[in-house]
């Protein structure tokens, strides 16, 4: 079979269980099996599959089929322009949360040096994204879960960045170490009821303590805020 076919029939099968991106996210899980770019992929329809390729692609489709999101799956997402190694601890970095990037971009100089605090870090993506923008500053990224900052770590290494960011794993109201110019936050904001109505590709796959905003959903956005005061 060659790619086309491959990628055709692995369409279906995604259709079949109505994931809306199926066309995508067969191309995207295809190109990392053949581990080259998507685009090159695309020119080589053609190219027949070896054996083992088309076996471990199968093997992520039947995982895609289960709705597990594709990041998960390829094991990195992008943001920012960069990649970030992502797995089930972590909350998958989002397009919208480039916003955040942005404005915090815009009120910090380009030759500032600032001292930040970035609490619920997750993946880092946020503070890393930063700190690439504005090289003169530092960062601290603080997370309740020790899996979260252990995969934060990576990411800032990766970037290169370790030299001015550090991650600590702890709780924003445990939390007392330094002052800090600048404070960012993308906290929890779904209400605890309403989690069991996401996509399942969300409500089942990523981490409930990064989706969890309490009953009212501003648990954690009232924390951020006392912490700021």
């Amino acid at each position: 079979m060659n790619y086309q076919q491959v990628l055709s029939n692995a369409t279906e099968i995604l259709n079949s269980v109505s994931i809306e991106s199926s066309q995508l996210d067969c191309e995207v899980l295809l190109s990392n099996v053949l581990k080259i770019n998507r685009e090159d992929m695309l020119v080589n329809l053609k190219k027949k599959i070896s054996r083992q390729d088309f076996i471990n692609f199968n093997k992520l489709i039947s995982r895609r089929k289960k709705n597990e999101p594709v990041a998960y799956i390829i094991g990195h997402k992008e943001f920012w322009n960069k990649k970030f190694k992502v797995n089930s601890d972590v909350l998958i970095p989002r397009p919208d949360t480039e916003i955040l990037v942005e404005e915090v971009i815009k009120f910090i100089k380009m030759n500032s040096s600032l001292n930040i605090l970035d609490i619920g870090t997750g993946t880092g993506c946020i503070l890393i994204s930063v700190l690439n923008e504005r090289k003169k500053c530092y960062g601290i990224g603080i997370d309740i879960s020790k899996k979260a900052i252990n995969i934060a770590k990576h990411n800032a290494k990766i970037q290169q960045l370790k030299n001015r960011i550090s991650f600590i794993n702890s709780s924003v109201d445990k939390f007392y170490v330094g002052k800090y110019d600048l404070i960012i936050s993308n906290p929890p904001y779904i209400k605890a009821g309403d989690i069991k109505n996401l996509d399942n590709n969300v409500g089942f796959y990523e981490p409930n303590i990064a989706l969890n905003g309490g009953i009212d959903g501003y648990s954690k956005i009232r924390d951020v805020i006392y912490k700021s005061s």
